[in-house]
């Protein structure tokens, strides 16, 4: 019969005296110790033997996990602001978008324009400091930032003159269609000269000018006068004489007269003021030149670096820029095209909002509990503007018949084209109809759609070729036709970018 052991040597002595946990008062008495938390150290060390940790369940780890999504979110919200994506439902960020994109709001610096702003600084610092007149003429095609560039270097000729010591020009800056006659730009000037001598009712404003600018007396102590006149080209009238005169003010003895002269026209000076250039007054020219695609993406990266958030997809950006640069050179058309694509935008969440509500409603497949929460925090895909949007921007503002024709073919010309495009990218610039269809067929197994024989895909060639997309040869065969593109692929890419399968197939 086996020997029962002590309970004094049994080998759980150690652990039972631990969970007794008696402990010596101070009155000698025996006093159960209160039960301590696991975090307490002394506990710890009392403990021999640990209790395993509970696992948590494999949803509780993700969601306590500090990189997950949620948490994620808490950090950059509650942290440093991070560029992330905006939510085009708010009504204060969807104001500031628009804003930020809007023709005039000015932004703090202007780039892309740093050496024509040097080039009028440059002339304004000689006449400040010299006190000598002069003119000057800047052109350029409309939108390339003349009126901007102008008016930061005025603010910049005051702060130049303040801090050298001179005495800072007086300004008058207008604009010429705002003039209710040609001739009336000469009684604003006038005004802009503080003078003792009341003018009679017999002397015009422009001779009473000249007589000012030719009495030494007159002039003395007397500041000098920036005038800058935007919309130049209105002034021309059938005779020049008002354009003429202007110019012809800043060639007096003591003329206190800057001109600058701000319009569209580059030849305005040669055509317009033969005169000036047969006395040696002819004005210095500063062109400003159309904005090329690199251009037009800075100017609206700086635009959009004030949002505290992602707007755009950088493809869309990208996309428009090269459209402008080939068009035009407009960043105005650039920024109109923006804002269109951010209202498109917003006009596609006012549906999808509107539908899930009534999704919702009728309780099919959205709980009212998931709206709010899609409103609050939408994905980056749905809340940006992408290429898609873009492009129905760009076709808006730049209507083409080649992108409307292209745009209103039934699907299976359009993916026709679309493998035309992708064959062609190889260098290649003409092919047959059997090596297209090929390519027709790889699209339209990978988008799932059932490819039409080789008829009737023959026969869909010679409609495009009809229409003008297409150039066919002549063969016996069908298949051995050669066929050519007689559009720009840029123009298929850009029609077709608003359709995923395409937009997917074309990247």
């Amino acid at each position: 019969m086996p020997a029962i052991a002590d309970r004094n040597s049994s080998p759980f002595k150690g652990m039972s005296a631990a969970k007794s946990c008696e402990v010596v008062g101070s009155n000698g008495c025996y006093t159960p110790q209160k039960r301590r938390l696991r975090s307490n150290s002394a506990a710890v060390n009392e403990s021999p033997v640990s209790t395993p940790m509970k696992l948590k369940s494999p949803r509780r780890r993700l969601v306590s996990s500090p990189s997950s999504p949620a948490n994620k979110i808490k950090e950059d919200l509650s942290g440093k602001p991070v560029k992330k994506f905006w939510n085009p439902r708010d009504v204060e960020q969807m104001r500031a978008v628009k804003e930020a994109l809007h023709v005039s709001t000015a932004p703090s610096t202007v780039v892309c324009r740093e050496d024509e702003q040097k080039k009028v600084l440059d002339f304004c610092k000689t006449c400040v400091k010299q006190e000598k007149a002069g003119s000057l003429y800047v052109c350029g095609c409309p939108g390339t930032g003349k009126s901007l560039s102008v008016e930061k270097v005025k603010q910049q000729v005051i702060d130049w003159a303040t801090m050298e010591g001179l005495q800072p020009p007086e300004i008058l800056a207008m604009n010429c269609t705002s003039l209710a006659n040609t001739s009336g730009i000469f009684s604003k000037i006038l005004s802009m000269n503080k003078s003792k001598k009341k003018i009679t009712g017999s002397t015009s404003p422009l001779q009473h000018l000249q007589n000012l600018y030719s009495n030494k007396q007159a002039q003395l102590g007397s500041k000098m006068l920036l005038i800058i006149a935007d919309e130049l080209d209105y002034l021309i009238t059938r005779d020049r004489a008002v354009l003429h005169d202007l110019f012809m003010l800043t060639t007096f003895p003591f003329s206190r007269c800057i001109l600058i002269g701000i319009a569209n026209s580059i030849d305005l000076a040669d055509r317009f003021l033969p005169r000036l250039q047969s006395l040696n007054c002819k004005p210095m020219v500063v062109t400003f030149r159309a904005y090329s695609k690199d251009q037009i993406l800075s100017i609206l990266q700086e635009r959009l670096l004030v949002l505290p958030c992602i707007v755009f997809h950088q493809q869309a950006l990208e996309l428009c820029a090269r459209k402008v640069a080939a068009a035009s050179g407009d960043m105005r058309k650039a920024l109109s095209v923006c804002r269109s694509a951010v209202e498109i935008l917003e006009a596609e969440l006012r549906e999808s909002a509107s539908n899930l509500s009534l999704t919702s409603v009728e309780g099919e497949f959205i709980s009212p509990q998931t709206v709010p929460a899609l409103e609050i925090y939408p994905s980056q895909e749905n809340s940006t503007v992408r290429i898609d949007h873009m492009a129905l921007a760009l076709s808006k503002t730049f209507r083409s018949p080649i992108v409307d024709t292209i745009q209103s073919l039934p699907q299976h010309q359009q993916i026709i084209l679309c493998s035309a495009v992708k064959y062609f990218r190889g260098g290649k610039k003409d092919t047959t109809i059997g090596e297209l269809n090929k390519s027709y067929i790889d699209i339209c197994k990978s988008a799932l759609i059932p490819a039409v024989g080789i008829l009737e895909f023959s026969s869909m060639c010679r409609v495009l070729n009809d229409q003008g997309l297409f150039k066919l040869g002549q063969s016996r065969d069908d298949k051995f036709k050669r066929v050519t593109l007689k559009v720009d692929e840029a123009d298929i890419s850009f029609a077709l970018q608003g359709i995923r399968l395409f937009r997917n197939c074309l990247q």
